[in-house]
């Protein structure tokens, strides 16, 4: 070997350098270069996963994404690539480098993007049905649900709130007509219907009394129930309707007329589409007051019958009449039972009792009747 190939020998250099293209063995300078960016953009919110291609990348001590340092998930031990996990960033694009022993590359070009937060989805909403009334607390699960407002039919759920995680939403029911209504959970990201809604329940009826709480076994008493949620309800004395029935239209009373009963202490239901409840105390028949017959008018008439007559008197309601027990034909009292009108049976001449019945007992009419 001649001195001057001795001397080149020597001054080679035993390490790669920058920009040399020669490596032991013909690798190739060790001077780490960046070819491409797999993908090109990702969210300012970073975490995703990018892949780095290139050469001499083996050993590489820092990424950065526009001066912030990503995390190195793994490196290619030929130096071929490297799999980060992007910083994040405010959007916009930035230069991507790599730093090894040996230097640090060019650039390549990675583009940050705001990417909107993921609508709100609902899983199930915890009860699905309540009273008319609202008030009634509820819980929604669900995934992206920061932020959420609640409407039931339209109308603001109130007292919402989101867990830290956005995965459980609590609030309070407003009031609402009966029947099922739609849910919807909105957030800045979209909105989302709850699955199968939310049904409104009427309250099932509350009666607090009755008023009068007794009378007559004969009915027709007017009486009052006071109480909540009476709309659209029937009523029932030992099981027999009441007639009459209304209703205010807040629902808290109700009128109607006793129907007919026995003497006694009766149950009394009032029934609406939602239930069934009992009055307190129930109600009390009384045995009907017994009749007054004060006279009769005319008091005397034809041996053949015929003869239309009027009695005056008192609780004359329900009334028969009988002349020396035949009973008298077309006989009708008024409403207020004070008067009872009809047309005498046929009889013996001569003066003959006249006894008007009612179910609170008998009456003699005084002077009796007299056929000529």
């Amino acid at each position: 070997m001649s001195a001057v190939v001795q001397q080149a020998a020597i001054a080679q250099p035993t390490d790669s350098w920058p920009g040399g293209d020669w490596g032991g063995g013909g690798g190739g300078s060790r001077y780490p270069r960046l070819f491409n960016v797999t993908p090109s953009q990702g969210p300012t919110t970073g975490g995703n996963t990018v892949q780095l291609s290139g050469a001499n990348l083996q050993g590489a001590t820092l990424v950065t994404f526009g001066g912030t340092p990503a995390t190195i998930v793994s490196i290619d031990p030929y130096g071929n690539s490297i799999t980060v996990l992007a910083p994040a960033h405010a959007a916009g694009t930035v230069q991507v480098v790599v730093t090894t022993s040996w230097g640090t590359t060019s650039p390549v070009y990675y583009t940050y993007v705001v990417v909107p937060p993921p609508g709100p989805t609902v899983t199930a909403l915890v009860p699905n049905t309540g009273p008319t009334t609202g008030g009634t607390a509820f819980a929604i699960t669900g995934t992206g649900l920061t932020g959420a407002t609640v409407t039931f039919n339209g109308v603001p759920a109130t007292g919402v709130s989101v867990n830290p995680a956005g995965t459980l939403l609590t609030g309070i029911t407003p009031p609402g007509a009966a029947g099922n209504v739609p849910v919807v959970v909105t957030t800045p990201a979209g909105s989302a219907i709850v699955p199968g809604g939310f049904t409104y329940t009427a309250p099932p009826p509350v009666a607090v009394s009755i008023n009068p709480t007794s009378g007559s076994a004969t009915g027709g008493t007017a009486f009052v129930i006071t109480g909540t949620s009476l709309t659209g309800a029937s009523v029932t004395f030992n099981g027999v309707p009441a007639t009459g029935v209304a209703v205010n239209a807040a629902g808290t009373s109700l009128v109607g007329f006793t129907p007919a009963g026995v003497v006694g202490t009766v149950p009394v239901v009032v029934t609406t589409p939602t239930g069934s409840t009992a009055v307190p105390g129930g109600y009390t028949y009384t045995a009907p007051p017994a009749p007054v017959a004060t006279s009769i008018t005319p008091n005397s008439g034809s041996t053949a019958g015929g003869t239309a007559f009027v009695i005056s008197g008192t609780s004359l309601t329900g009334a028969s009449v009988t002349f020396n027990g035949v009973p008298a034909t077309g006989v009708a009292v008024n409403a207020a039972g004070t008067s009872l009108v009809g047309f005498t049976p046929p009889g013996l001449a001569g003066n003959v009792p006249v006894v008007v019945t009612t179910t609170g007992g008998g009456a003699l009419v005084p002077g009796g009747y007299t056929y000529v």
